[in-house]
């Protein structure tokens, strides 16, 4: 009997695994096609605590110089997209509405926000956002 190779699923929640979803993105093979798919790679990096990726992916005007995860939540749980507005591949700019889900203290909590994102050098990068509201 062959053993079977665990397949990990995305966390960004697309049921794709991470190989055939945001790692290709997250190892900078390939760009996001699309402002949501920068969103969810984002996602993804936030619960793998890549923070190259998610300076490599902020856009020049609103980077901050370092980014410390450390007060970032650690245990998210699966990411809703709400709403898009343009942000497709033949689009400068875009809107994603998501909202994320994660727990603290095991009790459930929810970071929802309208970000914005804007092609820079050709490559679609996050801008920022607005918390719409903060718990679940």
């Amino acid at each position: 009997m062959v053993k079977q190779k665990k397949i990990k699923t995305c966390p960004c929640g697309t049921g794709l695994t991470l190989a055939q979803c945001c790692q290709p993105l997250l190892n900078n093979e390939q760009p996001a096609a699309t402002a949501v798919a920068l969103m969810r790679s984002r996602y993804s990096a936030y619960t793998l605590r890549d923070a190259d990726y998610l300076q490599r992916t902020w856009h020049s005007s609103t980077r901050p110089a370092q980014l410390d995860l450390s007060s970032s939540p650690q245990n998210w749980q699966r990411l809703n997209i709400i709403d898009t507005v343009a942000g497709q591949p033949d689009d400068d700019s875009g809107e994603v509405e998501f909202v994320a889900i994660y727990k603290i203290n095991g009790r459930a909590e929810r970071l929802h926000e309208r970000s914005r994102f804007e092609r820079e050098d050709q490559q679609w990068r996050y801008i920022d956002g607005v918390i719409i509201d903060g718990t679940v």
